[in-house]
């Protein structure tokens, strides 16, 4: 009988990792992510499975809690194909990359703190070296097309379909041929959420007989995608207007290209008081020149840019920061500046500089357009903490806090349920990729408004498909 393991995103919504096995078909591991926030020390623990076990590999997307453990899956003998879309594999390169640069500066300074201490052979190696990702880039990538059915061998086929999430990201459905019938279990990935000014809506899913669906905000309705772009611009007008600069600490991927799009919408329109916009994230600017090359694959919106401008992010005031130099002078703009940094969630990158310099400035304003998981210093933020540390230093909270959640990449309650409901042939749903209590709301969503039976997966638990 057909099993599923899961690894990861299990009562979390990091560290996505399953395998389904099936009888005469290959063992398959549906994607390979890092875990993050209070999660992340996991990452260092050895896999609860042998990396040389697994045939086949499929990616649903390129975000880090997807794909970041990818190299760690390869250096310790995965040699398999790895399925992807074109897009997912040219992002996923870029993410990977910069995950381990970001890991082998932060163990330098560990270690260099460390030998003053005597204590350097305490500190741990980085998870993986650039070099490690450059061999898994050497790997064999499977290029799949959306809606085109590959078969793995005779008892196993696969099927990617646009998840509507980021530039790439797919849903799979997997068939498989088990005592004389053929089934099907859906892997969700990550699901958009169908009002995203980037991507093109969710595709459907016909039918399954098997769901595993993320539930990341299983528990909520997001704010509508034009109460967010109101409130967004409402932020950015009156903090110009006091003279004062927002910071927004944003994903490089997806986040940071929607909102150069409500920047370029509001500039076009002559709604943006002037000021310096500054795109502070030399990934964010990689992953940008990505969605330019697939810029064929975006929504409605992008391509209704392109069409009237000839460009679909770039405008008058926008500069890309892309050395450290450059970012440094930012500090010059004491007032008046828009500055999108990453990392989204906080934990590293060049908004803690930003921070430092300007969290205590109670004329400034942060804007948080993301998912912040528990543990990271986002989360700590917009829980309401007053003092954060940053570089070993306190900062002081003055500067408003603002969330807005409709410019969220994942499906709400509202949305899942639609999605779900359009699926036939149900039977039995699993929810992955969600904080606990969050799971508890939408099973009880689910089961009282499907009557289908659903269950929330546990850590490392085998789910039998029959």
């Amino acid at each position: 009988m057909a099993k599923v393991v899961s690894y990861g995103a299990a009562e979390v919504v990091t560290g996505s990792c399953h395998i389904l096995q099936i009888e005469k078909g290959p063992t398959v591991m549906i994607d390979c992510g890092m875990f993050q926030g209070k999660e992340e020390e996991r990452n260092y623990d050895a896999f609860d499975f042998d990396p040389k076990s697994v045939d086949i590999l499929l990616v649903t997307h390129a975000h880090l809690d997807h794909v970041g453990r990818i190299p760690k899956l390869v250096k310790e003998g995965y040699s398999g194909k790895i399925y992807a879309t074109s897009a997912t594999r040219d992002l996923a390169e870029v993410i990977l990359l910069d995950s381990a640069k970001i890991m082998e500066e932060d163990y330098q300074t560990r270690y260099k703190k460390a030998q003053r201490k005597g204590k350097e052979e305490e500190e741990r190696a980085p998870l993986y070296s650039e070099e490690d990702v450059k061999q898994t880039f050497e790997h064999t990538w499977q290029i799949v097309e959306y809606d085109t059915t590959y078969k793995l061998n005779d008892a196993v086929k696969i099927t990617y379909r646009n998840a509507g999430h980021i530039l790439g990201s797919a849903f799979i459905e997997v068939d498989y041929h088990e005592n004389g019938v053929w089934q099907r279990v859906v892997f969700s990935g990550d699901i958009g959420n169908d009002t995203d000014m980037v991507m093109p809506p969710l595709a459907p899913c016909k039918n399954a007989d098997y769901l595993y669906v993320e539930s990341t905000y299983g528990d909520r309705n997001h704010q509508s995608i034009d109460e967010s772009i109101d409130e967004f611009k409402r932020v950015i007008i009156e903090t110009m207007q006091q003279w004062g600069n927002v910071i927004i600490p944003s994903f490089a991927v997806e986040r940071t290209q929607e909102i150069l799009c409500i920047l370029k919408q509001m500039h076009d329109r002559k709604e943006l008081p002037q000021c310096k916009i500054f795109l502070d994230s030399p990934m964010a600017m990689k992953a940008t020149d990505i969605y330019r090359k697939y810029a064929e694959e975006l929504g409605e919106h992008c391509q209704a840019f392109k069409k009237e401008t000839g460009t679909i992010f770039d405008f008058e005031g926008l500069t890309y920061t892309l050395d450290v130099e450059a970012s440094k002078k930012i500090n010059d703009y004491d007032r008046r500046a828009i500055i999108i940094a990453g990392s989204g969630m906080c934990t590293g990158g060049r908004i803690l500089h930003h921070f430092k310099n300007r969290l205590w400035n109670r004329k400034n304003a942060v804007i948080f357009v993301g998912y912040q998981a528990v543990g990271t210093l986002g989360r700590d933020i917009v829980d309401g903490s007053r003092w954060v540390k940053i570089y070993n230093e306190d900062i002081l909270v003055r500067a408003s806090v603002h969330t807005i959640n409709g410019f969220s990449a994942h499906a709400d309650q509202r949305s899942i349920l639609r999605w779900v409901s359009g699926i036939e042939g149900l039977r039995s749903i699993h929810l992955i990729h969600g904080e606990e209590d969050k799971e508890v709301i939408l099973r009880s969503v689910l089961t009282n408004a499907l009557n289908i039976k659903t269950h929330i997966v546990e850590p490392e638990e085998t789910v039998y498909l029959g």
